[in-house]
């Protein structure tokens, strides 16, 4: 299964769906579907190592908790994720290295603003070929 994201309409929220055909690999498609749902972000030049490891009792739920982590890093730094060199998930634990760079606001289009990842109709399930992993931003 190839890696993706999709966005569905969600009453007064946005849903995301991704696909991958290894829990870590959902997530590089929950990164960019998170910013898909932002716009069209340009990553400046301004680059800079990025590493954060979460742990938990959950997998989505670590995802979400991810999610929220580079809304505060987008709306505190004007920061996204440009590059993601390592990503380890799984019930326990949610693992990523690789770089930031700041938004370049003269490239970048902004469509939405996300308020937040929500807990609702959150679920990571196993699909033919891999996993599928849902969620919600508040819009």
């Amino acid at each position: 299964m190839e890696a993706s994201y999709e966005l569905f309409d969600h009453t007064a929220d946005m849903g995301i769906r991704v696909r991958a055909a290894t829990l870590d690999g959902l997530v590089s498609p929950a990164v960019e579907g998170f910013y898909s749902a932002i716009g069209e972000l340009a990553a400046g030049d301004d680059v800079a190592p990025f590493a954060l490891s979460l742990n938990g009792d959950d997998a989505a739920t670590l995802l979400r908790d991810f999610l929220t982590e580079l809304l505060i890093l987008f709306e505190r730094e004007k920061r996204m994720v440009k590059t993601i060199d390592q990503a380890s998930l799984s019930d326990r634990r949610l693992s990523v290295r690789g770089t930031t760079a700041r938004v370049d606001p003269d490239r970048s289009v902004f469509c939405r603003e996300v308020k937040a990842v929500t807990y609702h109709a959150l679920k990571i399930v196993n699909v033919p070929g891999g996993f599928e992993a849902t969620f919600i931003v508040d819009i």
